[in-house]
């Protein structure tokens, strides 16, 4: 949807300036465009990342989001150097190959300590500044939370868990601060490298789209004047988002019959961790 029109369907936006927000790994692709642009805006902007860079575009304090002692000091710091919290963006995460019919290992308890239970030990941590200010929490959730790849099932279930989280938050703060959920398709990034090395590349199966637009979307979700609740990047994200929530069977059918073909075209062959469905895909085949 054309920006002009999301804004005019919101209600039109507040003015950044002045804002206090704090930004999760906010070293990286999506973080650091997110901080530039907030403080384009006007608004003072600190972020939290596990391995800070020397040439962030702002204050970046080291933490290490799977630490509870480490969440509660640095997001302290971060409080303290804001004033209070106006928006808190939830953009930290990371994936990885992580098929679902292999037992649970490091990645998948990686994931989710990091894309979940990072997000929720921040929120927590801001709760009261937050409320103080009647502010906004963001989830930089994925298409993943509503429509599933496969040979990825930890990304996709920590972001379905993220959104879960996000609802009861909701309804735990209603009438005092605000929860949104921003829902990604596939930008290029880091992100997806370890993916791809495990010989698990999911090219050709999802669409990748500018970083423009998501964070786009996530200020649309930090600034509009009406609350959006969920919101997806695109267009075509907002058609996939509509379709696996109301026609599941429909999007399984497609994702699966993808899968197959993918598999039977020989991109999987030599990728231990996909040798199930290799073999499946040659039984049926």
């Amino acid at each position: 949807m054309a920006r002009p029109v999301r804004d005019l369907l919101s209600g039109g936006r507040r003015s950044a300036a002045g804002l206090r927000v704090l930004v999760t790994g906010a070293s990286g692709t999506f973080g650091r465009a997110l901080c530039t642009r907030f403080t384009e805006l006007g608004a003072t902007v600190v972020g939290l990342d596990l391995a800070p860079n020397e040439d962030d575009t702002v204050e970046v304090l080291p933490c290490d989001l799977t630490d509870d002692a480490d969440v509660a000091s640095a997001t302290a710091q971060a409080l303290e150097r804001l004033g209070g919290l106006d928006v808190l963006v939830n953009n930290a995460g990371i994936g990885g190959p992580a098929p679902a019919e292999l037992p649970p290992g490091e990645e998948v308890r990686r994931q989710l300590d990091l894309n979940l239970l990072g997000a929720w030990r921040v929120t927590s941590a801001c709760a009261r500044a937050l409320t103080d200010s009647r502010g906004r929490v963001v989830m930089v959730s994925s298409r993943m939370a509503v429509l599933q790849l496969p040979l990825a099932a930890a990304y996709g279930a920590s972001k379905r868990a993220l959104v879960a989280y996000a609802d009861a938050l909701r309804m735990e703060l209603a009438g005092h601060a605000t929860v949104s959920c921003v829902y990604p398709s596939a930008v290029r990034s880091p992100i997806h490298d370890s993916t791809a090395a495990a010989g698990l590349s999911l090219e050709g199966m999802s669409t990748y789209e500018p970083l423009e637009g998501v964070v786009d979307t996530v200020l649309l979700a930090a600034l509009s004047r009406r609350v959006r609740r969920d919101l997806p990047t695109t267009g075509k994200g907002a058609v996939e988002f509509f379709l696996a929530r109301h026609f599941p069977r429909l999007t399984d059918r497609i994702v699966a019959r993808t899968l197959t073909e993918r598999a039977r075209a020989g991109v999987f062959d030599g990728a231990e961790l996909a040798a199930g469905v290799v073999r499946r895909s040659r039984r049926t085949g």
